[in-house]
């Protein structure tokens, strides 16, 4: 096989110690470093020294981070690449081996790269995956809430959807604070947005059996909902301030259906602007996994089920995907009807979520502006042929 790389670097990643593994000609040389910033910088200057190339390593959950952003500020060259895409013999399973398999196929050029985004959106990825867990964690924690009144007999979730509106959080807060049952008079008072329930139906949903301990349990959790809250209000000004250079993209994204601000700045944050890395609308597909896979033996297909893909970038895409198959004056909601009836749901809903990729993708690439395709777009095919039906 041709050598693609005279001097290279294949580098097996550890929590507490890293396997190199340098291929110069024909001559090797391993070295056994530490985790810790001084030896990773360490291990940086023997690479600098021995004129490495090109250096590839595992992408073994957070720790390759650590070595990226040493080799950034060293100006090393370097790839990250599946584990699974590299798989050495069985049998043949050692830190030292999976060093030399990798330095010798990166030597061959038989690695393929992963997308490793800046380190500046590596840093809003963690802003925006941050307050996604936290808003996670509140979504919980009023479940929790729900399931508390629902066990002290009070059914004001029944007549109010929202549980943290400001009426619902009154009446429920002075349930908490008194022992008196509320009567028509105080549900007027405590009434302060305007609801489509009658004051009597309130009255009679807030009635319940509430235990000393239920009063401290809810409190508690009210607390919690509050903090959570807050934590992402300010996590929402973080990270507006630092998304200011994507604000040109971020209004045309919202423009199409189904993604909101919150959306935009998520998805945004996954793929960043530079389009330029994918090659192709079914690469960045591939790589969200939002595309169905290649299956197919003895002229056979067999089932192409997507693969894993960036799971934060496929959720949002799959929650932006339903609502906007809800809004009948698009073509998403007509994508989605003409595919739920054959293939089901959740099908449809991934086929959406695919076709918003590829909007975005053409729509940060050629710096466009998104055109709805209508409704009616598919009802522009085999017109004659349906007319004869008829």
């Amino acid at each position: 096989m041709n050598v693609i790389y005279k001097s290279c670097c294949g580098i097996d990643v550890h929590k507490m110690k890293l396997v190199a593994c340098l291929k110069k000609g024909n001559k090797q040389e391993i070295k056994e470093f530490g985790a810790e910033t001084k030896d990773i910088k360490e291990m940086a200057d023997w690479l600098i020294s021995k004129k490495c190339e090109m250096i590839a390593m595992e992408s073994t959950a957070s720790y390759w981070k650590l070595l990226v952003n040493i080799f950034e500020t060293k100006g090393l060259d370097f790839i990250i690449i599946n584990a699974k895409e590299y798989k050495n013999v069985p049998g043949r399973k050692t830190d030292v081996a999976d060093s030399e398999w990798i330095a010798d196929l990166l030597r061959h050029g038989l690695l393929k790269a992963s997308y490793i985004p800046t380190r500046d959106q590596r840093e809003l990825r963690e802003a925006t995956r941050y307050r996604k867990s936290i808003t996670e964690e509140r979504a919980r924690a009023l479940n929790r809430l729900q399931k508390m009144l629902e066990g002290a007999n009070i059914k004001i979730t029944s007549i109010l959807a929202n549980v943290t509106g400001k009426t619902c959080m009154n009446l429920i807060e002075y349930v908490l604070d008194n022992d008196d049952d509320i009567t028509e008079e105080r549900a007027r008072v405590l009434v302060t947005t305007r609801i489509n329930a009658r004051l009597d139906e309130i009255v009679t949903a807030m009635e319940g059996i509430v235990t000393p301990f239920q009063k401290i349990m809810m409190k508690e959790v009210i607390k919690r909902i509050n903090e959570l809250t807050d934590r992402i209000e300010d996590m929402n000004k973080i990270i507006e301030k630092y998304m200011e250079e994507y604000k040109n993209n971020l209004e045309k994204l919202q423009t199409i259906p189904g993604i909101g601000e919150t959306s935009a700045q998520i998805i945004l944050a996954e793929i960043g602007q530079d389009m330029s890395i994918f090659p192709s609308e079914g690469h960045i597909s591939s790589w969200a996994g939002v595309s169905p896979v290649n299956n197919e033996s003895a002229g056979k297909r067999r089932s192409g089920k997507t693969r894993k893909g960036n799971k934060i970038l496929k959720s949002t895409l799959a929650q932006c995907a339903k609502a906007a198959s809800k809004n009948k004056d698009t073509f998403f909601y007509a994508q989605y009807q003409r595919i739920t009836v054959r293939r089901g749901k959740n099908r449809a809903t991934l086929a959406v979520a695919h076709s918003m990729l590829i909007s975005i993708y053409y729509i940060l690439r050629d710096n466009v502006e998104f055109i709805d395709l209508g409704a009616n777009f598919y009802n522009q095919f085999n017109t004659e042929k349906r007319l004869i039906h008829i």
